[in-house]
């Protein structure tokens, strides 16, 4: 092996460059080093278990299992990864809260760690460590951290919920470029309809696309599930106008997505049967691998801006928390900052092709950013992405209305016709009372 010093390390690291991929005996070796000087020491006879999202892009998480099997090489820490769906990590992750007993880590969405913020093993250390190092942690990623003035889990990253469609069919439909609009989006809509070549958004429980849509819908047109002060105020005119946005748009989507859960409109674009859609830039991913035609004839969009002037973009915030009951928390905390750490996290990023955006500003200059034009929009998300409180707190009882989809479900019902708007936006006030009194 290699003799290295932490000193030649970082030297040879910085003639690499910012976001050079160490590979094979040298990041094994410089993980060792990492290791060796890192303040947070893993228990004797340490052994983690992390439940994490199934990946979207593959090679996201082929380069995470690099990065795990460095960790454990180097610390003699052994880390079980278990996969599940958006939608239950969730319900496990409250479960195990619940009886002090599951998989010491849990890499989720959005708020989860404020489902149970009690359960949550103090981190304030690890993000100290990392804001300090890397350039600090974006607005965002603080308020989804933090629970008072304690950091309960660490943003690892974001997953941008961005606009996705096909050129031609814009183009043809009368539209150079994507509407940054919401009123010239409905008449996109529209006319991308009228041509047989629709688009659509998840009405169905889809933790990611379904919620981020519907709350840039609503936040776009004015309306709030609570105010600063976490008092409901769902019931509102403003709300009636997004609802009424929404259905007139349902009206130009492809039949079925009532029924649509996270995966069905990745299905439905590379099937070539919608040519809009909200999601990540794993669609592009998979069609760069599988179908060049259109990877070739798509590119990505901001959301447009709606009445209130400004954006109001809900992206998807990947946060880890570690359990309090876990027998090893020095453990959990040195793979959290690991995990993080530049010579780790540039080539993690850069191998997840754009789907994965950062929290600390020093991964701006990440390369994958600038490699191709279709992902630079992708590079900002984080500083964009409003909270799921919205203007409230990000709290536990946020975190159960999104967990919840008590917002969606009520853009649902009202899509759908099961409910007028009066009727969707009572049931939605009577759940959201109910979990903010």
């Amino acid at each position: 092996m290699t003799d290295l010093t932490r000193r030649s390390l970082v030297k040879a690291g910085t003639a690499l460059g910012a976001a050079a991929a160490l590979t094979g005996p040298a990041l094994l070796d410089w993980a060792k080093v990492w290791a060796q000087n890192a303040q947070w020491k893993p228990e004797k006879g340490a052994k983690l278990s992390m439940l994490r999202w199934k990946y979207f892009v593959k090679e996201e998480d082929d380069a995470f299992v690099k990065l795990i099997d460095a960790y454990s090489k180097a610390t003699g820490v052994p880390v079980e990864i278990s996969r599940e769906s958006y939608e239950d990590v969730q319900p496990k992750a409250s479960v195990a809260a619940n009886t002090g007993t599951g998989p010491d880590l849990f890499w989720g969405l959005y708020s989860l760690p404020h489902l149970f913020p009690q359960k949550c093993l103090d981190v304030t250390d690890v993000a100290d460590y990392l804001g300090k190092a890397h350039g600090g942690w974006v607005d965002s990623a603080i308020k989804y951290g933090k629970n008072g003035n304690k950091w309960i889990a660490i943003p690892i990253c974001y997953s941008g919920a961005l606009m996705n469609y096909r050129l031609e069919a814009s183009k043809k439909a009368g539209f150079s470029k994507f509407p940054t609009k919401t009123d010239e989006f409905l008449e996109y809509a529209k006319a991308m309809k009228a041509q047989g070549t629709p688009g659509g958004f998840a009405l169905g429980h889809a933790s990611g696309d379904g919620n981020t849509w519907i709350h840039w819908c609503l936040w776009a047109q004015g309306g709030q599930v609570v105010d600063k002060d976490d008092k409901v105020i769902i019931n509102s005119p403003e709300t009636v106008k997004a609802l009424e946005y929404a259905k007139t748009l349902y009206g130009y989507m492809i039949p079925g997505t009532a029924s649509w859960n996270d995966a069905s409109n990745n299905k439905a674009f590379l099937a070539k049967e919608i040519f809009w859609t909200n999601n990540g830039i794993s669609i592009y991913v998979a069609a760069k691998n599988n179908a060049k035609d259109i990877a070739e004839d798509m590119d990505h969009a901001y959301f447009p801006v709606g009445p209130v002037g400004k954006p109001t973009e809900l992206h998807l915030m990947y946060p880890i928390l570690a359990m309090k009951y876990t027998k090893y928390p020095q453990a959990c905390k040195s793979l959290m900052a690991f995990m993080l750490d530049a010579k780790n996290f540039n080539p993690w990023i850069e191998s997840a092709k754009g789907y994965l955006t950062h929290c600390l500003n020093e991964y701006d200059s990440n390369p994958i950013w600038t490699a191709d034009p279709k992902n630079t929009v992708f590079r900002d998300v984080a500083k964009r992405s409003l909270t799921a409180g919205g203007l409230g707190s990000v709290g536990e009882k946020a975190a159960t209305a999104i967990s919840d989809f008590v917002v969606l479900d009520m853009f649902a019902n009202y899509c759908t016709g099961r409910e007028d708007a009066k009727g969707a936006i009572a049931g939605a006030e009577r759940q959201l009372k109910r979990i903010y009194r």
